[in-house]
């Protein structure tokens, strides 16, 4: 059995009037509406409609060709060829409202319930408010092609190709419904299975034929019962004839639900019953787990004790029913909500459903274990500790590779238990979609999935019920709000969500919360590997088993964010002792401590250096999430394309890839340039070129170095800036990019002038006469398309004299400026290669074997790793060093740290680098991977900022003054 993808005609889902009627096509809903309108004999418009053939006014509008107002002009010179008097439209308005047939909507909801896509392939027509005429909740579909915003209309070809291609699939997976013959024929000829609808329930039935599953009386949240899971029904209806009496008859109706990773749970139907199934799984489990008595017990007693649960009716023990223990309970009908983010509520009902939830969770945490008669149903005391070391246990029994985070965790987490607990009973897996909530009212109807559920410390549930403020909404097994406005939403922030709670338990504020979070994301971690490893027995209960896999790294990272946010509060709370005498500073004699110059830049006596991520502002830690999810979303996987492409023919064209995911506009030498504008620059000039390079439109390069002297003492430069006068210069930083409009030039305006005072910097636009672009210039043989650095000739180019920064002479000082913020910049960027380049050969040497056991455990690889990490973490704390100096004292009072980063950061990275191209073999030189291009960078970056030897005669001189 095969699945396949339904396209759906627009007509068919969709009645004008609020009584069920198939509306055949758009154009026959808008002929009988103007035809009313107008007074026409019917059937008049529908023909005006029909016959014209494909270049008819109808078709073109439909196609977008035609606005409104042009469509109606035509249109109705097309009428009245065909009935006199004919009084033309005025307007487009459709002003019956369009109510979806419940038949057709809820097949739909039935076939994505089974996992498969669906799409509404439509001719129709923008309105004159320029939106287009569709009817629909477009949420319902995968795909939506509209004939207007293609410009192609049904029956061609080419608009069933777009849909079948958006799709992801072929024609022969797919199934066609349409009234239509010419369109039903156009996409058989493609190959796909097609339905003719003229009666809606016939077409249903013919399609759930195809389909092999039914398509009426859908049960919200189930779908058909996967192989895997099967149970035996004959035995299952005996057993249910035996609890239920002889008076229940009826066919008996089996489906699973999408919930319960771990635990099968079914929808039964028997008769006029309906009950929910909730079974162990089936083949050999893991000690204690899975235990559904234990599930039926709890219920049974928080039901007594007023929390919302299932109402249970039976336990069954004896695995030869249905292959393995199960209970019964009541079907709870309601909502659930499985997106965080609550789309479709309003902010005040967000507000309000978590506010129920909130409350429910204290319920919980309120009952009194002893009149539940729950003393036993779990040890008393340590409940944190038993936890990790159970899951723990149950990671190692289901290992199926090294996961580093996972590692670290099992080895943290015993030693930062909190000192005291509070006992209750506990959920543990308490979270929104776990809920059942009133059809209509803000309540919670009923609380599910109790498989986990013992005695213990409260706040592991809470922390628990939190995870998804901490997840992004892309996330597939549990999403997320963390790139979402919740205040915008109307939903509390973590932070009132948890305030809530302890006001409502009356308890004080969590002041190790940040524990419990990376607990509760270490048991998740353990729990998916569970799954993921019986997804490959297939034993797993869920569809999406396989996938969740892959997810338990990305989770035990969070963890471990977690536990080190925890390590820094532990941290900052330990007894401080007096502050150093050179807060700042690494000087072998802190009498000789140099004096630093201010540069109207303004510091503070309580100015820190932030050395972590816990220790920033809110907004800047909401902006680095944002960058990791940017990054494993957006970049990663582009790097290989865009790296082919680079050396592809059409290399020298921008690829449109690198448009739509720039954000950041950070490249050089543009960043400098924009300095440069911002510190010198005149009002006119920024609103010529700053503003355009501010915002991405633009590009520059910048022109100083010649071949002809060693440009790296830059009062060497010999091109001449005179008045009416030639200039000449030769390379220029990325100048051959086809985007760039500016270059920043540098020459001699006095060769009579102090050393320091001969040099002049204009701007000079791109496409002034007399600039010749003479080719590009290669590091390591890679031209670094479409960018990259050329060599120019300057001949004849006049430029007027408002274009010179600053004044003549005062070149040399711009320059100056404009270094310290590259400088570290590029230090940054080399902190990253070092950083993507030890992560590549962590991966490298985890899952490549040589001489009978991984590369990472040979002793030369883990000497290299280990070495690695202690040369980015010195490089990462001098450059942190810098930029806070900069930010603090300025450019000129941070002189020193500049320099010694620009020595240290790019030698650091090439060691790296090259360490993880040796860990890679022959693969780390090729365009397979980037670490020849990062090798390639960090070489040329002991060059362009000046050379190492420059850098280290400044340190020395600084040093010896002292």
């Amino acid at each position: 059995s095969f699945r396949q993808d339904i396209f759906w005609m627009l007509p068919h889902l969709c009645t004008p009037f609020e009584r069920p009627m198939l509306v055949l096509d758009l154009s026959t809903f808008l002929s009988l509406e103007w035809e009313l309108r107008l007074g026409v004999p019917p059937g008049t418009i529908r023909q005006a409609f029909i016959s014209g053939g494909g270049d008819r006014p109808w078709m073109r509008y439909m196609r977008g060709e035609l606005r409104p107002a042009e469509f109606l002009q035509e249109f109705g010179q097309q009428c009245s060829g065909i009935v006199s008097p004919f009084h033309s439209l005025v307007s487009i308005r459709c002003t019956r409202n369009a109510v979806p047939l419940p038949v057709m909507m809820e097949a739909i909801k039935c076939i994505r319930a089974e996992g498969l896509k669906t799409a509404v392939l439509s001719n129709n027509f923008y309105l004159p408010s320029g939106e287009s005429f569709l009817p629909l909740d477009k949420k319902q579909f995968d795909v939506i092609i509209e004939s207007c915003r293609e410009g192609v209309c049904k029956p061609d070809p080419r608009i069933y190709k777009v849909c079948l291609e958006r799709l992801g699939v072929q024609a022969r997976e797919s199934i066609f419904l349409d009234d239509l013959g010419q369109n039903l024929k156009a996409a058989a000829q493609l190959g796909m299975k097609t339905v003719k609808v003229e009666d809606t329930n016939t077409a249903i039935e013919e399609l759930e034929t195809h389909l092999g599953f039914p398509l009426r009386s859908s049960v919200p949240y189930t779908s058909s019962v996967r192989p895997a899971m099967e149970i035996p029904k004959e035995p299952l209806q005996d057993y249910l004839e035996s609890i239920l009496g002889t008076h229940a008859k009826g066919s008996l109706v089996l489906r699973q639900f999408s919930h319960g990773q771990s635990n099968p749970t079914y929808y039964v139907k028997f008769g006029d019953h309906h009950f929910v199934l909730r079974k162990k799984p089936p083949g050999k489990l893991l000690p204690s787990a899975h235990a559904v008595e234990r599930e039926f017990r709890v219920l049974k007693a928080l039901a007594q004790a007023g929390v919302p649960v299932p109402k249970v009716l039976a336990l069954c023990e004896d695995p030869s029913i249905i292959g393995t223990p199960f209970y019964l309970m009541e079907h709870c009908a309601g909502r659930i909500f499985k997106d965080p983010s609550l789309p479709g509520l309003e902010a005040r009902q967000r507000m309000e459903i978590y506010t129920a939830m909130n409350r429910v969770l204290c319920k919980i945490h309120s009952v009194d274990i002893q009149v539940a008669g729950l003393e036993d149903y779990g040890k008393h005391g340590n409940y944190i500790q038993r936890q990790v070391q159970t899951w723990s246990k149950q990671y190692r029994a289901t290992e199926t590779h090294s996961i580093p985070a996972m590692e670290r965790l099992i080895e943290w987490l015993p030693s930062h238990m909190p000192a005291s607990e509070r006992l209750s009973v506990v959920h543990g897996d308490f979270r929104l979609d776990n809920l059942i909530f009133h059809p209509e009212k803000p309540e919670v109807a009923a609380v599910l999935d109790w498989e986990l559920s013992t005695l213990g410390n409260p706040l592991s549930d809470l922390a628990y019920n939190c995870v998804a403020y901490y997840l992004p909404s892309h996330f597939s097994i549990l999403k997320g709000l963390r790139d979402h406005d919740v205040h915008q939403l109307g939903i509390p922030s973590a932070e009132a969500y948890v305030q809530l709670y302890c006001d409502q338990m009356d308890i004080p504020p969590i002041e190790n919360w940040n524990f419990y979070v990376a607990f509760s994301f270490f048991r998740i971690a353990a729990i998916l590997q569970g799954v993921y490893k019986r997804s490959l027995t297939g034993q797993a209960s869920s569809a999406t088993a396989e996938s969740t896999g892959k997810q338990v790294e990305l989770i035990a990272d969070l963890a471990w964010d977690f536990a080190t946010k925890e390590g820094f509060r532990v941290f900052k709370e330990l007894p401080t002792s007096t502050p150093p005498a050179r807060p700042f500073s690494t000087w072998a004699d802190p009498r000789q401590l140099p004096k630093r110059h201010y540069s109207g830049v303004a510091s503070t006596p309580s100015s820190q250096l932030i050395v972590s991520l816990d220790g920033l502002p809110s907004r800047v830690q909401q902006l680095h999430h944002k960058l990791k999810r940017f990054l494993d979303a957006h970049i990663y996987p582009a790097e290989q394309l865009l790296r082919n492409y680079q050396v592809s023919p059409e290399r020298w064209t921008p690829h449109p890839l690198l448009e739509e995911l720039k954000v950041f506009n950070c490249s050089a030498p543009d960043t400098g340039n924009m300095e440069v504008l911002i510190r010198y620059g005149t009002e006119a000039q920024k609103a010529h070129w700053l503003k355009p390079l501010l915002d991405g439109k633009i590009r520059s390069c910048f022109a100083m170095t010649e071949p002809q002297v060693a440009s790296s003492d830059a009062t060497n430069i010999e091109a001449s800036i005179v008045e009416e006068q030639d200039a000449y210069v030769r390379s220029a930083i990325s100048a051959l990019d086809p985007r760039c409009k500016l270059c920043v030039f540098m020459g001699k305006t006095d060769p009579t002038a102090p050393r320091h005072k001969q040099q002049s910097m204009l701007l000079v636009p791109m496409d002034t006469p007399g600039i010749t672009v003479i080719r590009p210039l290669t590091v390591f043989g890679v031209d670094d398309a479409p960018a990259g650095h050329g060599e120019i000739t300057f001949e004849n180019v006049r430029i007027p004299k408002e274009n010179l920064l600053l004044g003549p002479g005062r070149g040399f000082e711009i320059a100056q400026g404009r270094l310290g913020p590259g400088r570290i910049h590029h230090c940054m960027r080399l902190v990253g290669f070092a950083e993507r380049a030890l992560a590549l050969m962590k991966e490298r040497v985890s899952s490549r074997v040589a001489f009978g056991k991984p590369l990472a455990e040979q002793g030369t690889i883990r000497a290299g790793v280990a070495e690695s990490r202690i040369e980015i973490e010195q490089a990462r704390l001098l450059v942190l060093k810098a930029a806070h100096l900069m930010d603090t004292v300025g450019n000129k009072g941070a002189a020193l740290e500049i320099a010694m980063i620009k020595v240290v950061a790019p030698n650091m990275a090439l060691r790296v680098i090259d360490r993880a191209i040796q860990a890679f073999g022959a693969a780390g030189l090729s365009n397979d991977q980037p670490l020849a291009l990062f090798f390639a960078w960090a070489r040329a970056l002991r060059l362009a900022d000046g050379p190492d030897e420059v850098h280290r005669e400044a340190i020395t001189k600084m040093e010896l003054k002292r």
